[in-house]
């Protein structure tokens, strides 16, 4: 029986498949960079002017560029850059970089005019976007009344993950008027891949990186379990379902796809919140005269679910599940087991064991 290790919080958990329920498990490509190639490309970072490093999204890959920053200031016998880090991941941070000389702090929105700001995000695919990266993660937090018309200009009510989009104009026009570098890079589980130094409005033509290691002709499957491969891409519902609308194409009419995605912070979505409340009508959704967060992940998810069903293992009250009429289930045995007593116990499964960083097709 092969034993397959997935991502679940911050922590794996283990999911028993007998051989001939394993229909395949879908990895992500790449060739990591060593330390010292990512240390080769981190040079033109002039760390004697006054910096701070700003974190808006924590991983392993940000925190290894954050390592191999810091390791430079120690040799070099320089002051080490101030970390700006946003809320959620504050204690994240301060627990795994104890030095008693480094300044970490929450970071606000009246800090964007500081030209000394070096943000450093990881970048995934996107269904409004196309591409989640520096430039939309700074429209999503400090660009609200700009986010409506990047919805607006959508491409359909279905999401378009890995796609060159109108609505990716929206968020580089937002971060042209800010006088900030950003490092963006490209990683897979195993480690960082690619990454690019500049600013947001450049750094963004890495994604060709991206979808080099990400994209997979995989056919379509009737069954398929999605971790999202990493903690910070299913700390809520609403962000872990990036990881569906990857895998979203290689559904069957009529399968069913079940995320493995903790979301030990809850929905993490305004919208969809408003949504379980009775709060938000399909008809303001479609047209809305406001933008609220995570609109267009429920749009999408509401039209999906209309192509395939949706399960989730994770620690969401079941009330909201059957709110979003998604199936819920305590673990991931229970998880399995109700794709074999309904699709048949000769039911063939496909693992996605790194959801935020493939593309299937």
């Amino acid at each position: 029986m092969p034993e397959i290790w997935l991502s679940y919080g911050p922590t794996d958990i283990v999911l028993d498949i007998r051989a001939e329920n394993l229909d395949k498990k879908i990895e992500v490509g790449g060739t990591n960079l060593t330390d010292l190639e990512i240390s080769s490309k981190l040079e033109q970072i002039d760390l004697t002017k006054p910096t701070e490093l700003v974190i808006l999204e924590y991983s392993k890959s940000v925190q290894k560029i954050i390592s191999i920053l810091l390791e430079k200031c120690n040799q070099k016998s320089i002051p080490k850059p101030k970390i700006l880090v946003d809320k959620f991941n504050f204690h994240v941070l301060k627990n795994i970089f104890s030095d008693p000389t480094l300044i970490i702090s929450e970071f606000g929105m009246s800090q964007l005019s500081n030209s000394s700001l070096i943000f450093i995000g990881e970048m995934e695919f996107d269904g409004l976007f196309g591409f989640n990266t520096i430039s939309t993660k700074l429209i999503r937090r400090f660009g609200k009344d700009h986010m409506l018309s990047a919805y607006e200009k959508r491409k359909g009510n279905l999401p378009a993950p890995g796609e060159d989009l109108q609505t990716y104009t929206v968020a580089q026009k937002f971060t042209d008027t800010f006088d900030i570098t950003a490092i963006e890079i490209v990683a897979n589980s195993l480690g960082v891949v690619d990454l690019s130094v500049g600013h947001p409005s450049t750094t963004s033509s890495i994604s060709k990186s991206l979808s080099s290691i990400a994209i997979s002709e995989v056919g379509k499957h009737r069954a398929m379990i999605i971790s999202t491969g990493k903690e910070s891409s299913d700390q809520t519902f609403g962000r872990s379902l990036s990881s569906l609308w990857n895998c979203s194409e290689a559904i069957k009419e009529e399968g069913l796809a079940i995320l493995l995605a903790e979301c030990h912070n809850g929905v993490g979505s305004e919208a969809i919140q408003q949504y379980i409340e009775g709060r938000m009508s399909l008809d303001r959704l479609q047209n809305p005269a406001k933008y609220l967060d995570g609109m267009e992940d429920l749009l999408f998810l509401i039209e999906t679910q209309k192509k395939f069903q949706i399960g989730i293992v994770s620690i969401l009250p079941e009330f909201y599940t059957k709110k979003l009429d998604i199936l819920s289930f305590g673990g991931i045995k229970h998880a399995m087991d109700h794709v074999l007593k309904t699709q048949g116990a000769r039911q063939k499964i496909s693992i996605v064991s790194d959801g935020s960083h493939v593309l299937l097709r």
